[in-house]
């Protein structure tokens, strides 16, 4: 699991906790949560978009929820989260987090990042060469 997969999936427990606890209904889910990279590192390792795309549907401000979140988020020891702007959350990972990832890393070896797409089945990938000049025909 990548950095912001791993990210991603805290952000999901976090809000599952705001479900169970009733502060947000159960049927809130949003399929265009995004972590990401933050455009300046002053803002933190990564960024989240969780309570701007989850606020209509959760009927509140996304400020409101964004704090909501965070706070669901401060019992992660590795990292930190802070609202900012409109309602998106910036989060600072700690030393210990990147100390977990490279013991991963170590720990795999030469399977780290390895993947098994596909279930073992052989797939063909084709790439296209299209001539910037011509028509594009198959």
């Amino acid at each position: 699991m990548d950095v912001f997969e791993d990210i991603a999936a805290r952000v999901d427990a976090a809000l599952q906790r705001l479900r169970e606890t009733g502060e947000l209904a159960a049927d809130t889910y949003g399929a265009q949560i995004t972590v990401e990279p933050t455009r300046d590192p002053a803002h933190g390792d990564v960024a989240t978009n969780a309570a701007m795309v989850l606020s209509k549907q959760a009927g509140m401000k996304p400020r409101d929820l964004a704090e909501r979140i965070v706070a669901a988020l401060a019992g992660n020891d590795d990292l930190t989260a802070e609202v900012a702007g409109p309602g998106f959350i910036n989060i600072r990972l700690a030393d210990t987090y990147w100390h977990g990832q490279l013991a991963t890393l170590i720990a795999d070896g030469d399977a780290y990042g390895r993947l098994d797409f596909g279930g073992g089945r052989k797939i063909n990938v084709e790439y296209v060469s299209a001539n910037p000049t011509g028509p594009m025909h198959v």
